[in-house]
């Protein structure tokens, strides 16, 4: 032990002062190890200790030192005096209490309404009795609708709501409980049979919720350390996916394959650079038929760079279900691709099919992980029974009519070309070709004033729509938590439930009413 402890007061590292200082700490922990040994042959199992305190000391004397300081801390610190809660609180009168209460104004919960949105909550329209493609409003006039996403026009059909009765009679109104627990009903797996076969995959799964599906499947698959490559152009149900997959996120300019090719260049490179050995899953995160853009996404292209670069490929379809393709099932359809070229297919029923709800298409393992792991199918009620069967019956009418796509797609064309004819010039409607049923007009110069002063013009010209017999709507983002706000613009859609005659007329009216509103303004 002497000889051990020797070691520390001979090293040529420390000073004359410090030799004495180590002398006495040597001197002081000898007698205690001493003490301690002697002390040690009455305690069970403490020879053991101190054997391994000596060796210790032995190999690395400054840990010895070290660990006093760190136990004279830990009685200091645990019998140092506490503070008590109230112990310095400030007494006031209660004249000063009441004066503190009379100057506290609190936070509003809500920002004030501008004066253009309480204009714009005065105007907006009632609809008495049923929607459809002719609703009647308030003021006892019909008009041409244009603002709804029936696409189809089957909303409202007597069949679909003479199945909807039954369910409602047999099943009641909601299920009242989550899928998981005792919320899946027979309907609902009839449904997801039905809309497996009609796309064309292994198995689907249905959300309650149509924006929550998007918003549950992505985080769903991909997590912290992740990558998702996205469109610029997805729509804010896409965007509030990929925010809570807490992903790794990198955007590509909307529609751009070139854009995407460097970016995903870029994250090769990357790799390569870091040498990243780490296997991680990636996603490219699209949308079928852009809702805030009315263009479709360039399937091929996109498939051939998700097979190149090793990535799996997110379709969000919610418009392009039950629209695009020579059956109406999807993007995939329309470019006469297998519906396996896309990885994860999500939709929407509320639009094409006129009911409710979300759904995800792909193979056995994408569906049977959400049913565990999608947080709105986990932890949401199900889907009422009737609307399932509404959905399923919505399904059954576009497989035996196929005729409605023609009719939309003509529908669209003939909306397009009155549009354009004779437009104002400060206007422009995208896209200016194809056949889509999504058309947005807006002014081709931005102005200075800001975007509320487009929103002023745009929600006039829906007024002066409105007159003149038809039903539009601008469309409406939440502009503070978008990541790239698309521009103010119109949203006209058009839905297979109208004549080519009634198609052209109401684009007549809407095509006016931009004329007249710009036409003011000079």
């Amino acid at each position: 032990m002497d000889t051990a402890l020797g070691s520390l007061t001979t090293s040529p590292l420390v000073t004359e002062a410090a030799k004495e200082i180590a002398d006495t700490i040597a001197l002081a922990l000898n007698t205690t190890f001493t003490l301690a040994d002697h002390v040690s042959t009455f305690v069970p199992g403490s020879k053991l200790v101190f054997r391994y305190i000596r060796a210790s000391h032995q190999n690395d004397p400054y840990r010895t030192l070290l660990e006093i300081l760190l136990v004279v801390f830990m009685f200091w610190y645990f019998g140092g005096r506490r503070h008590k809660p109230g112990e310095h609180r400030l007494e006031l009168t209660e004249k000063e209490v009441q004066e503190l209460i009379d100057e506290w104004e609190p936070e509003p919960l809500v920002p004030s309404l501008t004066e253009f949105q309480k204009v714009e909550l005065e105007k907006v329209p009632v609809i008495t009795g049923p929607s459809g493609p002719k609703p009647k409003t308030a003021d006892g006039k019909e008009r041409l609708n244009l603002a709804s996403y029936n696409f189809l026009g089957i909303m409202n059909q007597e069949i679909i709501k003479e199945k909807a009765v039954q369910a409602l009679r047999k099943y009641g109104v909601g299920s009242c409980g989550p899928p998981g627990f005792y919320g899946t009903l027979d309907v609902h797996m009839d449904l997801e049979r039905e809309l497996a076969r009609f796309v064309g995959t292994e198995m689907a799964i249905i959300y309650s919720q149509a924006f929550s599906t998007i918003a549950s499947v992505i985080p769903a698959f991909s997590k912290r350390g992740d990558l998702l490559i996205v469109d610029d152009g997805v729509s804010f149900a896409t965007q509030k996916g990929v925010q809570i997959s807490r992903s790794n996120v990198k955007y590509f300019k909307h529609n751009d394959l070139e854009d995407l090719e460097r970016v995903l260049k870029q994250v090769q490179a990357d790799d390569i650079k870091n040498k990243k050995k780490t296997l991680t899953r990636r996603f490219i995160v699209v949308e079928g038929l852009y809702v805030d853009y009315g263009d479709i996404c360039p399937l091929p292209e996109l498939v051939e760079l998700k097979e190149k670069y090793k990535y799996r490929l997110i379709v969000e379809e919610s418009c392009s279900f039950g629209v695009l393709g020579k059956r109406g099932a999807g993007v995939a359809d329309h470019f006469g691709l297998p519906p396996t070229s896309i990885d994860i297919m999500v939709g929407s029923m509320s639009n094409a099919l006129s009911s409710a709800g979300g759904f995800c298409a792909g193979t056995t393992e994408i569906v049977d992980h959400q049913r565990l792991s999608g947080a709105a199918y986990t932890f949401s009620a199900s889907l009422p029974a009737m609307l399932a069967v509404a959905a399923s019956e919505a399904i059954n009418i576009l497989e035996k009519t196929p005729d409605l796509l023609h009719r939309l797609r003509q529908n669209a064309t003939v909306m397009r070309a009155t549009l354009a004819k004779n437009l104002h010039p400060d206007a422009v409607i995208h896209p200016a070709g194809g056949d889509t049923p999504i058309i947005h007009i807006r002014l081709r110069h931005r102005s200075e004033a800001g975007r509320e002063d487009e929103e002023k013009v745009l929600q006039d010209i829906v007024d002066e729509a409105a007159r003149g017999g038809v039903l539009v709507a601008r469309a409406k983002y939440v502009v503070d938590q978008e990541r790239n706000p698309p521009p103010p613009s119109i949203r006209v859609l058009a839905t297979a439930a109208h004549t080519k005659k009634e198609a052209e007329k109401a684009a007549g009216v809407v095509r006016d009413a931009v004329r007249k509103v710009l036409k003011a303004r000079k």
